[in-house]
């Protein structure tokens, strides 16, 4: 095949978006889109490479897969085995478990799976996970399974009508993803079934026989709206864009024009400046440096349990750099130069051993509980807080069916009063215990209505939790049913974030004919990881101390959460328990926090006290009776 510098320069605009974004330089706040750009482009390069055998009679899966481990599996190994070393050395033994359960899953090029049931890519403490950047790998590794079987089918079956026989499933695979946006949007970013498409279109762009692009004018307006779509994604898009579905769209049709036009004679400005040394020489490290980068933020985050500053942020990148360099030179280099002595057999071999021997360093991790053995001077506590939610019964978690739920099981005050009800996830739970330490101060009698993952959102959808939408609906019929007189909105309102906190609204609209008080709690503390790794590593060792640090979440999340409260009450807990972005997370030894986020036992007596509505205030202390006098106090008075 042709060598295409353009293509090399295009894998430069893809990974550095990625790296800026990842190390905390502002400005690429939707850097991530960068990874749809390798799709594409690994798509239309395995197709060609795929056309290219058919057609000169070589095709063959094993060459193919041959071809693969001697692209992808050197670099991908040594950077997962150092990791692995500092891994060891660093983290504590629940993170190292975390990152043992990733080792194997990522040696079997499975990590996106894990990663979708494990923890969100946006969330707060996927930043610890030194190998969730091997997700997009995954990916691609179970795209190739499928896609060298397909191309021969298609040239040997089908006369070669490939965008007949692709689009369809493009069409399916994109119709998915936008589906899924709302409905299932953290498996919507990991999973191949709504990323294929992406792949596939460059797959498209190199099979399908397409007309080139002869004149200038033309050429130049199509390269530089390639460029103005994957510009616009890097520089407007952010954590809270819907992502992958229809915003994917601006970095995977801006790759595939740029592509596209790149093989004009006409040679737009665009095409030249994607040939430029500089944007080819970083294209050509743009594997390694996408390998590397991520275990140095993921480590720099774990010593520092903070945001890298400005300066930082750039050392992370020339850090990113050499190490990138490095790895290009002495480690791909190497390995894609043919050599006589290392046979197709040889090479699958190796790369068989290599998927065991890390696939069992994994295993063993997991089976010695993270080797807690290396951190003597840690004992992670057993800290109460989720045990008092009334598990089963009152908060649904494994299965979140409302017919489990009963209002004479799930009184957490008793009182002749009026009734009110505490709907939501386990952001609503953690309330329960610091609801009954002050039930005396509480006249009216309260009811748990609570699921995990379960947010009070009359319109919410979960793919991982279809049952969601009936509980919440059940939620009406209670309040009905019961005469609510009060309702209590409580969530992580953080993951409602990427679907649009404006669903409030419809929960809202819902309650409104049915005349009770509602009262909307906004977000409350969340870290940046557990408050024992945060103590251990930045706490105070005097015993009186108040350790506090930093919410990871932007604060003004509780402004626009109030704004769509509208006429309902809205309170913010931050106030209460906060002096501007840091929050007490340890008080005179005493855990307020069980995890990263949830109230401890402590913590919800403390914030239901300074903040839940419906509570009273606290009895005033009785009066002691005056002492009686003594006989001869008495007489001396006489």
């Amino acid at each position: 095949m042709k060598y295409r510098p353009d293509v090399d320069g295009l894998r430069a605009v893809a990974i550095l978006p990625v790296l800026l974004f990842h190390s905390g330089v502002s400005g690429f706040s939707g850097g991530f889109v960068g990874v749809d750009v390798f799709f594409v482009i690994s798509g239309y390069v395995i197709a060609l490479s795929l056309l290219n055998d058919l057609e000169n009679g070589k095709f063959s899966i094993l060459r193919f897969y041959a071809k693969r481990v001697r692209r992808i599996f050197p670099a991908l190994f040594v950077t997962v085995a150092i990791t692995c070393v500092i891994a060891y050395l660093l983290f504590i033994p629940s993170y190292f478990l975390d990152f043992s359960k990733s080792l194997l899953a990522t040696s079997i090029f499975m990590s996106n799976m894990y990663f979708w049931k494990a923890s969100g890519y946006f969330a707060a403490d996927s930043v610890f996970s030194p190998l969730l950047h091997t997700w997009s790998l995954s990916v691609e590794e179970q795209y190739y399974i499928f896609m060298p079987i397909a191309t021969f089918i298609i040239y040997r079956f089908f006369g070669k009508r490939w965008l007949l026989t692709l689009l369809p499933v493009i069409l399916v695979s994109f119709v998915l993803s936008v589906y899924a946006t709302t409905t299932a949007p953290t498996a919507n970013f990991y999973v191949l079934p709504t990323r294929a498409w992406e792949l596939l279109l460059g797959a498209a762009l190199a099979l399908g026989m397409i007309p080139m692009v002869r004149s200038r004018w033309l050429a130049e307006a199509i390269g530089f709206l390639g460029l103005g779509l994957i510009a616009f994604a890097v520089f407007t898009f952010d954590e809270a864009t819907p992502f992958p579905g229809l915003n994917a769209l601006y970095p995977c049709l801006g790759s595939v024009l740029l592509i596209y036009v790149g093989k004009s004679p006409a040679r737009p400005l665009a095409t030249s400046i994607l040939s430029l040394p500089p944007m080819v020489g970083i294209g050509l490290i743009s594997y390694s440096l996408y390998l590397v980068h991520w275990p140095i933020v993921s480590f720099f985050r774990y010593q520092t349990l903070d945001h890298p500053t400005t300066i930082q942020a750039f050392a992370i990148v020339a850090a990113s750099f050499i190490l990138a360099y490095l790895s290009w030179r002495f480690v791909e280099q190497p390995f894609r130069t043919p050599n006589p002595a290392i046979t197709q057999p040889r090479l699958l071999a190796g790369g068989v051993a290599a998927i065991v021997v890390f696939a069992a360093a994994g295993a063993v991790g997991i089976a010695s509980g993270g080797f807690p053995g290396r951190t003597p001077d840690f004992t992670e506590q057993k800290i109460a807080g989720h045990e008092q939610w009334n598990q089963g019964k009152c908060f649904l978690s494994n299965d979140p069916d409302y017919r489990k739920w009963s209002a004479d099981d799930c009184a957490i005050t008793q009182s002749d009063g009026p009734v009110a009800l505490l709907w939501g996830d386990s952001f609503a739970a953690q309330y329960v215990p610091g609801i009954a330490a002050n039930s005396a101060r509480i006249p009216m009698k309260i009811l748990q209505y609570t699921a995990a993952g379960c947010p009070p959102i009359i319109s919410y959808y979960s793919y991982a939790r279809p049952r969601c939408t009936e509980f919440n609906a059940n939620a009406l019929k209670i309040i009905k049913d019961l005469n609510i007189d009060t309702v209590i909105l409580s969530a992580r309102w953080t993951d409602l974030q990427l679907r649009g906190l404006d669903q409030l609204e419809s929960t809202l609209a819902q309650l409104k004919p049915l005349g009770t008080k509602v009262y909307v709690i906004g977000q409350s503390p969340q870290f940046s990881t557990s408050v024992q790794v945060i103590a251990y590593a930045k706490g105070s060792r005097e015993p009186d101390a108040v350790d506090k640090w930093k919410i990871f979440f932007d604060p003004a999340i509780n402004a626009e959460i109030k704004h769509y409260a509208g006429a309902a009450a809205f309170i913010d807990p931050l106030p209460s328990l906060c002096s501007g972005v840091e929050c007490p997370y340890r008080e005179k030894g005493q855990y307020l926090y069980e995890d990263a986020e949830h109230f401890s036992v402590d913590g919800s007596k403390l914030a239901v006290a300074a903040y839940f509505p419906l509570v009273g205030p606290a009895p005033l202390p009785a009066e002691p009776s005056p002492a009686p006098v003594a006989a001869e106090t008495v007489s001396d008075l006489r």
